[in-house]
């Protein structure tokens, strides 16, 4: 009953950061990664890998977030890059623009900076990859 349609893998915690824990630094994780404490660096997942960083209403995290997906009801501060699933609970704080693919959004939560919806980010990644190396390529930079 409860959960329909949630990933039963979003609720794996491999890694906790307790309430009275600050980190200092970027942080790499895969698997599930719960924030209770503060982190002052960037946080990014392991690519290709379908982690969840949940970030509790104890939480906050100073610095950049590249994950796929995230559920937030801390702060953070900085750019949130979400390339899959976004949700924001009552308490969720973002200071910065959030990228998102899919959005949940409580009310009371927080987003000071811009939302940016990302439908298909790799494909015009891929695209902008593939016309610069074209113009590399063109007679008229050879000619210089």
């Amino acid at each position: 009953m409860f959960g329909v349609g949630k990933k039963s893998g979003s609720a794996r915690i491999d890694t906790i950061i307790g309430q009275h824990t600050h980190l200092q630094g970027d942080v790499r994780f895969s698997g599930g990664l719960h924030v209770d404490g503060k982190i002052t660096g960037n946080v990014v997942a392991e690519s290709g890998t379908d982690a969840v960083l949940t970030v509790s209403e104890l939480g906050r995290i100073e610095g950049e977030v590249r994950v796929p997906n995230l559920v937030l009801n801390g702060a953070v501060v900085g750019d949130v890059h979400a390339s899959e699933r976004v949700e924001l609970a009552p308490q969720a704080k973002v200071t910065g623009n959030l990228f998102y693919r899919l959005i949940e959004m409580a009310m009371g939560a927080e987003v000071n900076g811009n939302l940016v919806h990302q439908a298909d980010a790799a494909v015009q990644v891929e695209e902008v990859e593939s016309c610069s190396a074209t113009a590399d390529d063109s007679p008229l930079q050879l000619a210089k």
